[in-house]
């Protein structure tokens, strides 16, 4: 209990974003446009899934770059008046989804992170509430960086990761049949911790960004030798 406690106030401290007015990054619940909708149709079930960063779901916090691949944190965000409404967007949380489901097979992508002291990797359920912080529930399971210290987190517990430093590029693994999500150290190439869950929804590519600018490379194979 008291590490749950832990990892909530830690999220409360540095995952909510910080607005110039006390309605900045709130969402709105008007319907979402069909062609947004469509964006979500296809399921990877095979193996080296691609996908950007769907811009729906991104807290009015985090800007887009290179072709919708990185995101960069801005701390007064945009004005919410002129982010589109719809009901996919993270309110509370500086947290973006990525535009491809996963409902089976083994994938693997890398994130290159830079001038940032804390961030989230991972994946989450595609419907997730959007009023949660990635890694604070059950539909979502995350590789965490903050105050210097990495670690993973699901149900909004905690689990230090000692076996990596500050790396500025690093690999997520995932296989869905197996319930497994592992974070890579790409330069070896090792699994440097890994989570163990029984998948039961399709799931999307997970981002939490608190300062700083992170970069995705998906549709990559996995480096030979991680089991």
């Amino acid at each position: 209990m008291a590490a749950a406690l832990r990892a909530a106030r830690l999220c409360h401290r540095a995952g909510r974003t910080v607005s110039s007015s006390p309605t900045a990054g709130l969402g709105r619940t008007g319907p979402a446009s069909l062609s947004a909708r469509r964006r979500f149709v296809f399921t990877a079930t095979g193996n080296n899934v691609q996908f950007r960063l769907d811009e729906r779901t991104a807290h009015s916090s985090l800007d887009l770059f290179k072709k919708d691949t990185g995101i960069i944190y801005r701390m007064l965000g945009l004005d919410p008046s002129k982010v589109q409404d719809n009901p996919e967007r993270f309110r509370d949380w500086a947290v973006v989804l990525g535009d491809e489901r996963i409902g089976g097979g083994r994938h693997y992508w890398e994130v290159t992170v830079k001038k940032s002291q804390e961030f989230r990797l991972g994946v989450a359920e595609a419907s997730m509430s959007r009023d949660d912080c990635v890694g604070t529930n059950g539909a979502s399971w995350v590789f965490g960086y903050a105050r210097r210290k990495w670690f993973a987190m699901t149900g909004n517990k905690m689990v230090p990761v000692t076996q990596v430093g500050k790396a500025d590029r690093v690999g997520i693994l995932l296989d869905y049949e197996a319930g497994l999500l592992a974070l890579v150290d790409v330069e070896k190439p090792r699994i440097v911790h890994s989570i163990k869950a029984p998948f039961r929804a399709p799931l999307c590519p997970a981002f939490g960004l608190w300062d700083g600018e992170l970069l995705t490379h998906s549709g990559l194979q996995e480096p030979e030798g991680l089991k």
